[in-house]
């Protein structure tokens, strides 16, 4: 009799789970929708702020600016976003790793974290943090991506920093999220060749005061846009990934709770059975 009732509060105890399981799904699920509304209101700024850079780069003549030109790299700045919560199978583990795997064998290497996770993952490496911006992974704001921008901007133009590597997970589906790394700075002008409109003819504007000029405003805005858009795919990577591990993880509560339930019949059978002999061999004692 134990041991059905140890099964019966295991199957008790799976049930509970699985109904907490189920619900962080559901959660999940709104919250994944929302942020992919997010990420399609974001992306026609993100083009738009590569356009007007494709139209200075390839409308002007011999321009030269810290922001696009290349320097020898002496010490590289990683941006990482990850969670600040946990349940998401591998979405954190895996742009963690993404980001390790890129570094390689580089040295002086600083970190820009966002999420408990990515600032817990490097501090047990022993790696230098420079920033680490907790609780908002989940809604990110253009105001959290202008902050991150603004430090890296600042520190590139210093000198103390020679290149930035943004490391996030894109968005492609519910249940797939793809850790990627993309280069912030020095911005790779060779990328907007994909961008400039084919049917256009490249053709000498005049900008006032200067293109340097205008790409002194510009830029900023686009390296702020690259990261918040990065923000935005992450927060609906983070959802798609937990969902997908919430729902993996209420399947197999299902499949625990069946294989107990055999289990448990098996046993109060052999009880019954067990009973009923016992029943049996004492009457035919008593004859």
């Amino acid at each position: 009799m134990a041991s059905i009732r140890n099964i019966k509060r295991r199957i008790k105890s799976v049930h509970s789970t699985s109904q907490i399981t189920k619900a962080m799904k559901l959660v999940s699920t709104a919250k994944m929708q929302k942020a992919r509304k997010n990420l399609e209101e974001t992306r026609p700024f993100f083009l738009t702020m590569q356009k007007t850079i494709s139209s200075i780069v390839h409308g002007s003549r011999g321009i030269s600016h810290p922001y696009i030109k290349e320097r020898e790299v002496k010490n590289t700045m990683y941006i990482v976003m990850a969670s600040d919560r946990g349940l998401a199978g591998g979405y954190n583990a895996n742009v963690c790793k993404q980001a390790l795997q890129h570094m390689g064998q580089k040295q002086n290497v600083k970190f820009i974290v966002i999420g408990k996770k990515a600032r817990d993952f490097f501090t047990r490496r022993k790696y230098n943090i420079h920033e680490a911006h907790l609780g908002i992974s989940e809604n990110p704001r253009y105001s959290h991506a202008a902050r991150v921008g603004e430090t890296v901007l600042d520190l590139y133009m210093k000198e103390e920093i020679d290149e930035v590597y943004l490391v996030y997970t894109a968005f492609k589906s519910t249940i797939q999220q793809v850790p990627t790394v993309k280069k912030v700075l020095p911005v790779d002008v060779s990328e907007f060749n994909e961008v400039k409109d084919s049917k256009e003819e490249d053709t000498l504007m005049s900008y006032e005061p200067s293109p340097e000029g205008v790409l002194e405003h510009v830029i900023p805005k686009y390296i702020n846009s690259i990261i918040y858009g990065a923000m935005v795919e992450s927060a609906a990577s983070e959802q798609g990934a937990r969902m997908t591990a919430m729902d993996s993880a209420t399947e197999n509560a299902m499949d625990i709770i069946d294989r107990l339930t055999v289990e448990y019949n098996r046993a109060r059978q052999a009880s019954i059975t067990q009973e009923i002999t016992e029943i049996v061999g004492g009457s035919e004692a008593l004859k």
